[in-house]
């Protein structure tokens, strides 16, 4: 098995995409991105009893082209044994009736097709070949027509379908880069098609995937993809969060308690949700940014103290160690301790940053705290809320959930004790 199919379907299990057994649609354009999602999933059917059924939508755009793309599609699926349904319409045509962008028109009627297809089939699951390339591009696609959070989170591993609720939409390529994609198909030797359309520069998509990212990619980060899926990731969990608040608030709530007036009603600090224009209370809430420092210094003098930073509140507290030789400590989740002498005054409370290193107790060299995180299968949206303590030079000796550093664990050598707990706020 490949790495890119061990890793497809370390996806759909992880994120729960697809069941065993179940019938799948699968939305194939005849592109590399498709093609190599039909190869995948063909690959694992058999192990999953997953049935699949190819669908294509012609949208009329290209000419002679768009009618070469659904005959490749379908000799293909053919020589797969697999079935095969193709939808076509006049995606120009429609978009000029109805006042929209070719853009949104071909969006439009493509999931109304996949919608129908699933219904008359009695397939509850479409599958789309989405990457992480396009994640990048739906980011700054968003953010330059004023997105917000939840725009800003880009697409999700699976959601219903804009035309039909009851069809689910899912998307197990989506933390795949297209470099994956195309090596992959190279090495299978997958044939696919090239739409000439993605180089016209008419488009503003095609702008920004042929000249902003390379531009961004050579001139001011190498890591572009990997820093915008990160900022992906944060700013969908605080839109989930502030979703969550909103409806548990709203949750309590009467409707009379907004008044006539379509005014802001506060819920909390920061946030603020109101009605809409028809009369229905949305649940809805927008953030107020407030400033949040990066990082803190914290002086451990006196005995104890308590400081909040991120979403924790910590309490310190140091006692000499001949005050309690006969009472070892009592671990319990929440609370660590720690050789008070070695860690020193200041330490320096922060989030997790790429490259943290970190020594755990038991462990006789530094790893990354990425590698850690994977092992304890602690998701990226997480990873950047949990907090670290370091010493003042700098040297990690504490990582929310996680162990202690190896060197300010307790010994024999101990004068003096830290004792460190934290709480969610």
């Amino acid at each position: 098995m490949s790495n890119l199919v061990a890793a497809v379907e370390q996806s759909i299990r992880s994120q729960r995409l697809l069941r065993r057994g179940e019938s799948v649609l699968v939305a194939v354009s005849g592109g590399l991105d498709s093609m190599t999602l039909l190869h995948v999933l063909r690959q694992l059917a058999a192990k999953h009893e997953w049935r699949l059924v190819v669908v294509h939508f012609n949208h009329r755009l290209r000419g002679a082209d768009s009618d070469g793309d659904e005959q490749f599609v379908e000799a293909t699926v053919v020589k797969l044994g697999l079935k095969f349904i193709a939808g076509r319409a006049d995606v120009a045509a429609f978009a000029q009736r109805e006042k929209l962008s070719v853009e949104m028109a071909a969006r439009k009627l493509r999931h109304d097709f996949l919608a129908r297809a699933a219904r008359r089939l009695k397939i509850k699951t479409v599958a789309l070949a989405h990457h992480a390339d396009d994640q990048v591009e739906l980011f700054f696609l968003r953010w330059l027509r004023g997105g917000g959070g939840k725009g800003l989170a880009g697409m999700k591993w699976a959601n219903p379908s804009p035309s039909d609720p009851a069809v689910g939409l899912v998307r197990p390529l989506l933390d795949q880069s297209k470099a994956v994609l195309r090596r992959y198909a190279q090495e299978q030797g997958i044939a696919f098609r090239e739409d000439a359309t993605n180089a016209h520069l008419d488009f503003l998509r095609n702008r920004i995937r042929n000249k902003l990212l390379p531009l961004l990619s050579q001139k001011y980060q190498p890591a572009l993809a990997r820093s915008v899926l990160r900022t992906m990731d944060i700013v969908g969990a605080e839109a989930d969060l502030v979703r969550r608040v909103a409806e548990e608030w709203l949750s309590q709530k009467r409707r009379s308690d907004f008044g006539s007036a379509h005014q802001p009603v506060p819920i909390g600090p920061g946030l603020t949700v109101q009605r809409e224009r028809g009369g229905r209370v949305v649940k809805e809430a927008t953030l107020h940014p407030t400033f949040r420092p990066e990082q803190i210094a914290v002086e451990l003098k006196g005995q104890e103290g308590a400081v909040d930073f991120g979403c924790l509140r910590i309490y310190w507290q140091i006692k000499s160690r001949k005050a309690s030789l006969n009472r070892m400590p009592k671990f319990a989740i929440g609370c660590e301790y720690f050789d008070a002498e070695r860690i020193g005054s200041p330490v320096v409370l922060r989030h997790w940053r790429a490259g943290d290193r970190f020594q755990p107790i038991g462990m006789k060299a530094p790893v990354k705290l990425q590698d850690l995180f994977v092992n304890q299968k602690i998701s990226r949206a997480q990873r950047h809320q949990l907090v670290v303590a370091t010493t003042a030079a700098g040297e990690l000796f504490w990582a929310e959930g996680l162990r202690i550093g190896e060197r300010f664990k307790l010994d024999n050598r101990t004068v003096y004790r830290l004792k460190w707990r934290w709480l969610a706020r």
